[in-house]
């Protein structure tokens, strides 16, 4: 997706600063001014719990992780997260929002503090508005977060309330008639309680031809101090997001790869759409039983539905009758998709965190669990080529505005959709050897369930991931680790049903052995990490081109 550059107005009001002006007696004292700015900026966060579930400082942590911050994102005007995949090594766009992780497409792999629910999930594009930080984990997940592809995961830190005054006012103007506006507010209510309230609101036009967007997205946030030792943080984000032709499928090339058109080029009329409308409420408890012993609970309540009608290029039209279809034809045909799909999900996540020390050892034991129950729904209506009145496209000559959807004879493909349930358990132990020597070693049990509704089938499976590190400081700013982890992924009901036998296939795995550097420069302003890796995926499922079904 093409990101224009733009151009930002903010206005920023903090009434904390307000409250704190102290105004000279008219005497002998002198007035203070303090003026502070900001001449350099290094987007470096130390400590993250992406790789562990509790604070470590990066450069202890064994494996490759990257935390976008706050900062980086205001500095770059990101609104969306496709704005920032060029600052994320190895990791790559595929498609929409959709990401590659050291080579392995994973769409799945996305969550948000720290728990499943991803409100964007199909083919939305996630925004930044209610966005704290991005944190980047490469490489198997699996032996905290769960089922997954091997190549990594994502998690969105979002914002929370808090008791500094703050009334923030932005509006935005850019290339492709970009325009909208933002207020995001926090403050005290009492000495016990905070809010967090946000509004964000911006539409735009594309490079693309017939393509457009408009995001809205309202949230608000209560947070609680039960006691000295207890908090209870709450949110509700609704969000509503209208893409126009947003199904994008390329542009047409040669043999070479050469653009035989421009590539604002799109095979989608100017009523195509994809509309998606999602409604997340989050409540976050932690509690201190004692200063080494603590727990924290999460649980993500996420409601979204997402309506799509597109045309999709399919294959070139034979106009000049020599028996050949092919590029010299310049017309291509086309089928309408016509799609609904929704999830309701809820997650909940427990972790219990116990620190002590033996000597010249320190342990940081973390018992947790986690469960993540779906339910989608899918309708599916189709109409293909000419024949169900699908108007074909000169890709040349762009005949947009000759077919009529409300004409085509549209099939019902009778799809349904799944009920899915996740259950997994898992422990870790990070131990602090001196100042030099981290080891950090955990395992996870699953347990995976899935109902196909279309056909009844359904299946269940579990699988067990465990991951083993090391690493050494031999100075303060250097470090160097090795790491082996797995990843486990179920195979979908809808591929087990096709299987003779039914239930069968074993999940997909994966094993990356991983050794790395990282090193601290500048004072630590910066920080970069080397690492090399291999990764194994076994028990890949694919289609077999012979397969005639069942004899």
């Amino acid at each position: 997706m093409f990101n224009p550059n733009y151009l930002a107005l903010s206005i920023a009001v903090s009434l904390s600063a307000f409250s704190q002006m102290t105004f000279a007696k008219q005497s002998d004292e002198i007035e203070t001014i303090e003026v502070t700015g900001r001449a350099q900026q290094f987007y470096l966060e130390t400590e993250s719990k992406i790789g562990t579930k509790t604070n470590l400082d990066l450069i202890k942590l064994p494996q490759s992780a990257q935390v976008l911050t706050e900062q980086l994102i205001i500095d770059q005007a990101a609104r969306d997260i496709t704005d920032l995949y060029r600052s994320i090594a190895g990791v790559s766009e595929y498609s929409y929002s959709g990401v590659t992780f050291r080579g392995f497409r994973d769409d799945a792999n996305v969550f948000y503090d720290g728990v499943r629910g991803d409100p964007y999930s199909g083919f939305g594009v996630p925004q930044l508005f209610n966005v704290e930080r991005v944190e980047v984990l490469k490489g198997p997940a699996s032996a905290l977060y769960g089922g997954g592809e091997p190549g990594g995961m994502i998690n969105y830190v979002t914002k929370k309330p808090s008791y500094l005054e703050k009334r923030e006012l932005k509006l935005t103007l850019g290339n492709y008639n970009t325009r909208g506006a933002s207020l995001d507010m926090t403050g005290g209510l009492s000495d016990t309680m905070a809010y967090r309230l946000g509004g964000f609101y911006e539409e735009q036009d594309s490079f693309r031809n017939n393509a457009d967007s408009k995001n809205t997205e309202l949230t608000g946030g209560l947070l609680f101090d039960l006691s000295d030792s207890t908090t209870l943080t709450t949110s509700v984000d609704y969000i509503k997001q209208d893409l126009g032709g947003n199904r994008l499928r390329g542009v047409p090339v040669d043999d070479n790869g050469n653009f035989l058109v421009d590539p604002s080029y799109n095979a989608n009329e100017s009523f195509d759409y994809q509309d998606m409308e999602a409604l997340v409420l989050q409540a976050e408890l932690n509690h201190s039983f004692s200063d080494d012993f603590s727990v924290s609970s999460t649980v993500r309540y996420l409601d979204n539905e997402r309506d799509q009608a597109y045309h999709e290029s399919q294959n070139w039209v034979d106009v000049n009758g020599d028996g050949v279809a092919n590029i010299d034809d310049e017309t291509i045909r086309r089928e309408y998709r016509k799609q609904f799909r929704a999830n309701e999900e809820i997650s909940l996540t427990t972790d219990f965190v116990y620190n002590v020390e033996q000597g010249n050892l320190e342990h940081q034991f973390l018992f947790g669990g986690d469960y993540h129950v779906v339910e989608t729904q899918y309708d599916y209506l189709r109409a293909r080529y000419e024949a169900d009145g699908v108007a074909n496209l000169n890709i040349y000559t762009l005949n947009y505005g000759e077919t009529d959807p409300s004409t085509y004879n549209l099939t019902d493909l009778d799809r349904d959709g799944v009920d899915t349930d996740r259950f997994g358990v898992y422990a870790q132990d990070v131990i602090s050897i001196g100042e030099q020597w981290t080891v950090i070693a955990g395992l996870r049990y699953d347990y995976f369930k899935e109902l196909n509704k279309e056909t009844g089938f359904s299946y269940s499976d579990n699988g067990v991931t465990p991951r083993v590190a090391v690493t050494y400081q031999p100075i303060e700013n250097t470090s160097v680790y090795i790491n082996y982890s797995e990843s486990f992924n179920p195979t979908s009901s809808g591929d087990q049903e096709d299987v003779v036998g039914e239930g069968n296939l074993d999940p997909e795995t994966g094993k990356q052995t991983e050794l790395g550097m990282k090193n601290r420069w500048f004072d630590g302003k910066i920080m970069s990490t080397f690492a090399v890796y291999q990764i194994n995926k076994e028990n890949v499922v694919m289609s077999n081109p012979d397969d005639t079904g069942a004899g």
